[in-house]
């Protein structure tokens, strides 16, 4: 769980804080959630196994974009043990799209380790349950207070900026995350966690919004210090940011004589670990396109190839840096593949694709390839 250092003061509000005024704080929020809660796939749910994959899925990513993947990953691992024994490339493949891969390889790292160390059923302790891959404090949290109505408090992106509000928070929330907790356990009710925690986090996802939120419909307007304050569009406070890094990458959509299409596997660690690419890599300083596509599938695949037409290119956004994909049609024209730097290669026919887990910015190559002649 780390340090997470000294705990700043919270403008006297917190200490102020009085059982009374949490109390109400507590009623008024289980009342709006009961009339104003969202309608969600796992709400409601018993099974801790759901409740996890909608928990992961949910780390950095929009309702709206996971409940298609929870409701299809479901249906290709309607249990824990479906899971644990699919193979790493099946559950890649229904992750893919969704981003931070890490996190499906985590969770069927964590199906395995569950199913061979604990017969299939599901931790309920935490100390336990911090000790499965991928799986952090408010991870635990959710699941445990959602599964089992166990009193463990969350801190999710929403509930960090409700409590940055409420409390009027005079420093940026990563610099205040002790402080933050220890809010988060005082407020949280512990005769009806499992109901308290979503509805703090819906009143971070649907009131207490990052831009313009709707203070008029909050059910804690009046003990929130930022809107007392006017502060509410200014809070919580902000790091200054720096620019993404960025990276001109070239990539080869390489072709034989019979038009088959060479891909290669990641290695497992990384960002994209597991993940299907078609091979390129970093264009040096004073380096053409060509000459790069060239150099790197010579060292990373010992190829002989012929760079030939440009296909399209790409520019995508990752959390901590962008990058330019720059996308020509190749001729292979001799060598034996190796996999010197990947898992393993493949030569693959269009149609074929489909079968397997490409990052997001390369499936727009595939459907580029789809939309475009192939050169002869």
């Amino acid at each position: 769980m780390g340090d997470r250092g000294p705990a700043p003061k919270l403008t006297g509000w917190e200490t102020g804080l009085s059982v009374l005024a949490v109390g109400e704080l507590q009623r008024s929020l289980l009342a709006w959630y009961r009339q104003q809660g969202r309608t969600l796939p796992w709400r409601g749910e018993s099974d801790p196994y759901k409740i996890w994959i909608s928990e992961i899925m949910l780390q950095q990513t929009q309702v709206k974009t996971v409940i298609p993947y929870y409701e299809r990953w479901l249906q290709c691992f309607p249990t824990l043990e479906d899971l644990a024994a699919a193979d790493g490339q099946t559950v890649l493949k229904a992750w893919e799209g969704l981003g931070y891969y890490a996190r499906g390889r985590n969770l069927h790292k964590a199906a395995k380790e569950i199913v061979e160390v604990y017969g299939g059923e599901f931790p309920r302790s935490l100390e336990v349950i911090l000790k499965l891959p991928g799986i952090g404090r408010t991870t635990a949290g959710g699941i445990l207070s959602a599964a089992f109505n166990q009193p463990l408090s969350i801190l999710d992106g929403n509930v960090k900026r409700v409590l940055a509000r409420l409390s009027a928070l005079p420093v940026p929330t990563a610099k205040a995350t002790k402080a933050l907790w220890s809010l988060s356990d005082r407020l949280l009710d512990r005769s009806n966690p499992r109901d308290f925690n979503q509805a703090i986090m819906d009143l971070g996802a649907t009131i207490c919004t990052p831009k313009k939120p709707a203070c008029l419909l909050c059910p804690w307007q009046q003990h929130c210090q930022a809107y007392l304050q006017g502060l509410q569009s200014q809070l919580p406070m902000k790091e200054p940011t720096k620019p993404l890094p960025h990276k001109n990458i070239g990539v080869a959509v390489i072709r034989d004589n019979q038009g088959n299409i060479l891909i290669d596997r990641r290695l497992d660690e990384g960002l994209l670990g597991g993940l299907w690419e078609f091979p390129g890599g970093k264009i040096e300083a004073g380096e053409t396109v060509e000459e790069c596509i060239k150099r790197e599938i010579k060292e990373e695949l010992a190829l002989d190839i012929e760079v030939k037409e440009h296909l399209i290119t790409i520019d995508h956004a990752y959390t901590h840096f962008r990058i330019t994909l720059n996308v020509h049609y190749c001729q292979y024209l001799g060598g034996e593949p190796k996999a010197i730097e990947c898992q393993e290669i493949r030569w693959v026919t269009l149609d074929e694709l489909d079968r397997f887990p490409f990052p997001k910015a390369n499936t727009r190559i595939i459907e580029a390839l789809r939309n475009s002649q192939l050169p002869s």
